[in-house]
Parts: structure tokens; C-alpha cells; sequence
């Protein structure tokens, strides 16, 4: 599977509430709506920034702590963010992502900077750094969660297959 884009830097301890402000969880059903406030409170002109379906999010350590509500995720893939690089993620909201077909890389993003185009291919475990020309090994995705990735999420995968993939 083969991902591009563009780098948007953020830092570390992301948490899901500066994701999707807390404020809004109940007001605001609608994931489109929602998503209109992604990352205002660190950074209130984060939505001009993307560019749907070539923005890449790139953070440091603990991407997606706190909460784990699903509409921090949901509302990334909205905007039409294609992955997210970190060094590391929280664990509820790795999961809450792969399955709703959200890409998550675990890298070293040190190097990585705001507007660096980036090729990331899951298959070959390498992120490249297409601006500077530099190579970045990626933690292995597994088969499985690439093929929830392919399908869109683990649901769309279920109801294409009729049942989950088998891990190995």
C-alpha cells in the first residue's frame, strides 16, 4: 500500500481533546461539521492548512492520548489527512484508527519538517522523505491492518469478506 503527501508538523502528547475540543462532543454531532475544528485550540488556522486527501499529519511521541473517543479519528479522515507519522501512539486510539481505515506509521519524525513531500510505502516498511531525499525505516505494519486500510476500515472490510482476515 502506497500513501503520499504533504507534512503538517505538530509536537508531542497530541491528546484527543486537542484533536476535537471537548466543547464540541456534544453540540456538534455531525463528523463534517466537527471536523471543521480540528486542532483549533493549538493552532486555530489548522484546517486551511490540509489539503484533503494529500495532508499528512507529522507528530512526535504519544499521538491520540486521553480519551478514547471515536470521533477523534473520525474526524482526522474527514479532513482528508491520509496518515499519520508519530514516534509513537496511544494505544486506543491506534486502534480506533486502523479501524476505521486511518493509516497510522510509527517513525522517527525528528527529521521531517512542515511542507516535506512524503511517499510512504507499507509494503516496504520506508517512508521517504521526498524533499530532502532521505530514506526513513517504519515500524511494520501488519498484513491484516493493511488490508482494513485497503477495504476502508474494519467494517467495510467485514462486510465485503463476511468475516476478518486471518492473523498470522
Amino acid at each position: 500500500m502506497k500513501i503520499a503527501g504533504r507534512a503538517i508538523k505538530l509536537g508531542d502528547n497530541i491528546n484527543t481533546d486537542f484533536i476535537i475540543s471537548g466543547r464540541y462532543k456534544f453540540s456538534i454531532t455531525d463528523i463534517k461539521e466537527l471536523s471543521k475544528h480540528i486542532m483549533e485550540d493549538i493552532d486555530p488556522g489548522f484546517a486551511k492548512k490540509l489539503l484533503p486527501g494529500k495532508s499528512i499529519i507529522v507528530a512526535g511521541k504519544n499521538f491520540g492520548m486521553g480519551s478514547s473517543r471515536e470521533q477523534a479519528p473520525l474526524v482526522i479522515k474527514e479532513c482528508g489527512i491520509v496518515a499519520i507519522l508519530a514516534k509513537t501512539f496511544a494505544r486506543i486510539f491506534y486502534r480506533n484508527s486502523f479501524n476505521i481505515g486511518l493509516a497510522l506509521i510509527e517513525t522517527d519524525t525528528d527529521k521531517i519538517a512542515e511542507g516535506d513531500s512524503l511517499a510512504i510505502n507499507l509494503e516496504q516498511g520506508i517512508v521517504k522523505d521526498i524533499t530532502k531525499s532521505r530514506e526513513l525505516k517504519i515500524k511494520p505494519v501488519p498484513e491484516f491492518m493493511q488490508e482494513f486500510l485497503r477495504a476502508g476500515g474494519i467494517v467495510n472490510y467485514f462486510k465485503k469478506h463476511g468475516k476478518l482476515p486471518e492473523v498470522k
